[in-house]
């Protein structure tokens, strides 16, 4: 039951052969016995299986709400979720409740879905790695695969990889087979990165389609809710539940008429497929290129027309997006000052060593310092040298894809990540900027421009680990996005975690308690 698709599970339900109860308790179990990924920062057991006897009932009386009722979801921990604890991974947020639900969570509950729980990620999203938060670093649920202890001799206790992020926990939790479905964020690649990492679809969708209400902005002009599941098909169906304008959110606009159906033979003789001839930085690993060449072939030997484009703005899109990024931190952290709610520090000598002191306690090294590089750039002195001039970068990064959309190109295919997913204590040997700055080259100019863009899992590395693709198409035009995702999908058979059975050494160190990882496992 939970490998099976969004549909499968709604026509399992139809046919008694599972029901939401029995679902939801699976969902809990199979938590439980992942513990040692601290993919969930908050476990919403008392609440989940109250929704899911909510949608039982309903389901029995034949009025079910929607394709969704009774099916389990994970939210990442920067999304409001009304009466439920939402901590952004940080001490400062670590007691927070909000009064409401983000639009995007309520609309998943107005379609009967069950909440089982919110997951960990890199303070207040600021990462890469999902290795910077309050609560101790997510695992990659690959790390205990069967091929990638027996291709690697690794030994999951000291060898296990990072999750990706900042969104980590969420891929995690669905590559787990813990949630059918998860809620992301995706700011500078936040979703896709850990999709690709974690062998998981993941949907950055057009700037604008989703609201953000209920969000804890990052960077307002670039965050955008992310939706994360086993399938291009099962994103198509939470994507087509999920847009709309919101009236509490003025940058949502009206998107193309909602649907949930993909084609399932997609013919891409009349596809224009680019490849960025500028996604070639240092570092990019073999395997990446391999499989990259390896779908391009396939689109060309099924008679799509494969061309090499330009983007020459796009390699200045990691430092122009540190400049917006950190200015924005600056502003939406302002509020952070422990006087209306979050943490508040003890300190009361004044006004001002109450505040300082708040602050320095509340926030991680990362967000500091993202805050404290902010404030320089919107110094008056430097303000038009460095934010109005990374302005018109990012316009022209822009200007860069509709170029090339305007030219003829349906698709730009490009990498994700430079590898696949590192061991823990290689990626924390480098600092937070500069990790982010390496992950998230290929994901950041989508974010420049509010494209729509997609992770597709592709493969398994020789160390076993997945290799995924991403695919970039015109704003508004996600279905078409997920129908090119899908007809990858329906060639590469990418396997699912599922697919693997545990050998006893594996099994025997899941109870094993991981010195250094913070675990946060709170039941409501």
């Amino acid at each position: 039951m939970l490998s099976l698709t969004l549909r499968e599970v709604s026509v399992a339900f139809r046919e008694g052969k599972s029901s939401p109860t029995e679902l939801c308790r699976k969902c809990l179990n199979r938590i439980k016995q992942n513990q040692h990924l601290n993919a969930y920062i908050t476990v919403t057991e008392e609440l989940g299986l109250k929704q899911a006897h909510e949608a039982e009932t309903r389901l029995l009386r034949g009025t079910p709400k929607g394709p969704l009722d009774g099916i389990p979801f994970a939210v990442k921990d920067n999304f409001c979720t009304k009466n439920v604890k939402t901590t952004c991974a940080s001490k400062m947020l670590k007691d927070y409740t909000p009064p409401y639900s983000a639009t995007v969570v309520q609309k998943l509950f107005d379609q009967g879905a069950v909440l089982i729980g919110k997951t960990n990620m890199d303070e207040f999203a600021m990462g890469s790695g999902s290795t910077d938060g309050a609560f101790g670093p997510v695992r990659n649920p690959w790390s205990y695969a069967t091929p990638y202890c027996e291709r690697t001799g690794a030994v999951p206790d000291s060898d296990w990889v990072i999750s990706g992020g900042s969104s980590g926990g969420s891929a995690a939790a669905v590559a787990s087979l813990t949630s059918y479905l998860a809620l992301g964020s995706d700011t500078g690649g936040s979703t896709r990165n850990p999709g690709a990492l974690c062998g998981v679809v993941a949907l950055k969708p057009t700037y604008g389609l989703l609201s953000r209400h209920g969000l804890i902005p990052l960077v307002n002009s670039f965050d955008v809710p992310g939706i994360m599941t086993r399938s291009a098909s099962d994103a198509a169906v939470i994507l087509g539940i999920l847009q709309g304008v919101d009236t509490k959110d003025s940058t949502t606009v009206p998107g193309p008429p909602p649907s949930t159906e993909l084609p399932e033979n997609l013919d891409v003789k009349n596809l224009f497929i680019g490849i960025p001839k500028e996604f070639y930085p240092p570092g990019l690993s073999k395997e990446t290129v391999a499989q990259w060449s390896r779908v391009a072939d396939m689109f060309e030997n099924s008679g799509a027309r494969v061309e090499q484009v330009s983007l020459p703005h796009s390699q200045y899109s990691t430092v122009c997006y540190h400049v917006l990024c950190c200015a924005e931190v600056a502003s939406n952290m302002a509020c952070f000052d422990g006087l209306q709610y979050g943490h508040r520090s003890q300190m009361d000598s004044s006004t001002e060593a109450m505040y300082a002191t708040t602050r320095h306690e509340g926030f991680n090294d990362v967000v500091r310092g993202r805050i404290l590089s902010g404030n320089y750039f919107l110094l008056k002195q430097n303000y038009e040298h460095y934010f109005l001039k990374a302005q018109k970068v990012r316009r022209l990064i822009a200007d860069d894809f509709k170029r090339v959309f305007d030219s003829g190109v349906d698709v730009l295919l490009t990498p994700i990540t430079l590898s696949d997913a590192m061991r823990y204590d290689d990626f924390t040997k480098e600092d937070n900027r500069t990790r982010s700055s390496q992950e998230d080259v290929f994901t950041i100019p989508a974010n420049m421009a509010g494209l729509p863009a997609v992770s597709v899992p592709t493969a398994l590395s020789r160390k076993g680990l997945p290799i995924g693709l991403q695919l970039i198409g015109h704003p508004f035009r996600d279905k078409k996005l997920l129908s090119v995702a899908q007809w990858i999908e329906q060639r590469v058979g990418f396997p699912s975690i599922s697919n693997f059975k545990e050998s006893s050494r594996q099994r025997s160190s899941y109870n094993h308690n991981f010195a250094g990882v913070q675990r946060a496992q709170v039941s409501i």
